[in-house]
């Protein structure tokens, strides 16, 4: 007969073999080479500190960077712009600062951050037309508050669905970017201006060769239905890459219900008026012509 305990012996050893197989290599004495976090570099060993400058890393993918590469030719300049996002919030998203984009041609940038009043959980989107009729889609998640860094940030790069450019391109021409930056709404009744305590606000940015307008809507549904149309083209864009960021849009790009309340404020009578102290918009300038390129001959 043999006793239970002999049995259980040789079991607890074997399931206990994948623990000691996880061991952290930092944790051993030959690795230990300073004060590391207990399993950082598991299951991978540290890397070599002298090739860790010299090594060729990945190439960046092209939807990650959909303007690499360029510099400032003669008689360009960069655009101002004055979204209220400092150019190191862009490296904390890991991605290009718009300060420092450069447009030409039909070109633009898209850009919506999504500021919840009641969260930490914000979200930026950012869609890129390029001259050859390419456009890329770029998103970022996480919470922004109590940490030096952007923690549990997600994201993702994409290229968007071909026949994207056009919609994108007429969004250019929307009255709503030559509206005041900041609005409230009047209902026309003499009442107070509503203070947003429960919503999201939404500051949108288009960059376009020589301009940049950037406008914030936040909170209340007439204010956000004035740029519902924008809204619905860049999160058409952004859902569905992934779904930790899709989580956070249960509505998905449905602006529908802010659309009609925006409709029905100015049906009655109402406006949106200039919110007291906004900031202008910045300058805009013509940029230099695009050079010609010739044409080889045959």
């Amino acid at each position: 007969m043999v006793r239970p305990t002999a049995l259980f012996l040789p079991l607890l050893l074997i399931l206990a073999t994948p623990a000691i197989a996880q061991t952290p290599r930092a944790q051993t004495p030959t690795a230990q080479a300073g004060p590391v976090e207990p399993g950082a570099d598991w299951p991978y060993p540290p890397p070599d500190p002298k090739t860790w400058w010299e090594e060729k890393w990945p190439k960046t993918p092209e939807a990650a960077d959909p303007l690499a590469g360029r510099r400032l030719g003669r008689g360009e300049r960069l655009v101002g712009v004055d979204n209220g996002y400092d150019p190191l919030l862009y490296r904390l998203w890991g991605l290009h600062p718009l300060q420092t984009q450069i447009l030409r041609g039909s070109e633009m940038i898209l850009e919506i951050a999504i500021r919840p009043s009641t969260s930490t959980r914000q979200s930026l989107v950012r869609v890129t037309v390029r001259r050859d009729g390419e456009v890329f889609v770029q998103g970022r998640a996480g919470l922004g508050c109590c940490e030096p860094g952007i923690s549990r940030r997600v994201g993702f790069d994409a290229e968007a669905p071909a026949g994207s450019v056009s919609r994108l391109l007429a969004l250019r021409a929307d009255p709503v970017w030559d509206s005041p930056r900041e609005v409230r709404v009047d209902e026309g009744s003499g009442a107070a201006d509503v203070l947003c305590v429960d919503g999201a606000a939404y500051d949108l940015t288009l960059m376009t060769p020589g301009r940049s307008r950037s406008i914030r809507r936040a909170c209340d549904s007439a204010e956000v239905g004035q740029a519902a149309d924008i809204l619905e083209a860049a999160f058409s864009l952004a859902l569905g890459h992934e779904p930790r960021f899709d989580v956070l849009f249960p509505g998905g790009a449905d602006f529908s219900a802010a659309r009609r309340a925006y409709e029905g404020l100015i049906a009655e009578g109402g406006r949106l008026k200039p919110a007291p102290g906004a900031r202008p918009q910045q300058p805009a300038f013509e940029p230099p012509p695009e050079p010609e390129v010739e044409t080889p001959r045959p």
